[in-house]
């Protein structure tokens, strides 16, 4: 119960910046978790796709696959279909990858999506708990101005310490969100290079295929 009390006094002391701060906070928050629960949803999606698919496309029965691939909304899916859409009105395998370049091009943004917010928000909160606290600043040399000289620097003292609440809250966010920022962006990063990985097989695949018919 005291430590609550400590976090709610604060609060309260750093002054009206320290709403928007905990709103930009709380909306990094928000994108944060639904951009974590997306990608890890269409990482496993991904790989559960790929390896349905792998028996079918090496077995070198591209029809199947393509039909499998044209209803399923994954990304994998959505690369591959590409791909096989164009393996059936050419033979060159450099006409097929570009393809795929292309459904990768398309996907890749929907992987992106909202997560570049989170730095923009680490800055704004930064920003915003150190003009909380040059605003506190102006006021409290305001007050002090007509105070009493003997009391003037406990209450300089007092509202430099409040003032300078809104910066730290401002940190205590924006580290966590450029934390957040660089896990989503390594964890994307790292799901478009499978993606890249599954068509280079798939390629790869095609390849040997005609090498040994």
């Amino acid at each position: 119960m005291d430590v609550l009390t400590e976090i709610l006094k604060f609060y309260q002391e750093g002054g009206a910046f320290m709403h928007p701060i905990l709103m930009v906070m709380a909306v990094g928050a928000a994108i944060a978790v639904e951009r974590f629960v997306f990608l890890t949803a269409a990482r496993s999606s991904n790989r559960r796709e790929w390896n349905d698919l792998l028996p079918i496309l090496t077995n070198g029965d591209y029809q199947r696959a393509y039909n499998i691939t044209s209803q399923s909304e994954t990304g994998i899916a959505k690369i591959l279909s590409y791909g096989l859409s164009r393996l059936g009105t050419t033979s060159r395998l450099e006409d097929v990858e570009a393809a795929m370049e292309e459904g990768l091009m398309e996907i890749t943004p929907r992987l992106e999506k909202r997560t570049h917010y989170l730095a923009t928000f680490a800055n704004l909160a930064t920003l915003l708990g150190l003009l909380g606290t040059i605003m506190g600043l102006i006021q409290a040399f305001v007050a002090v101005a007509d105070a009493d000289p003997s009391e003037k620097a406990q209450l300089l003292s007092t509202s430099i310490s409040e003032a300078l609440n809104c910066t730290a809250f401002g940190l205590l966010a924006a580290i966590p969100l450029l934390l957040l920022y660089t896990m989503l962006q390594t964890k994307t990063t790292e799901l478009v290079d499978s993606l890249e990985m599954a068509a280079v097989k798939f390629n790869n695949l095609i390849r040997r295929h005609r090498q040994s018919n």
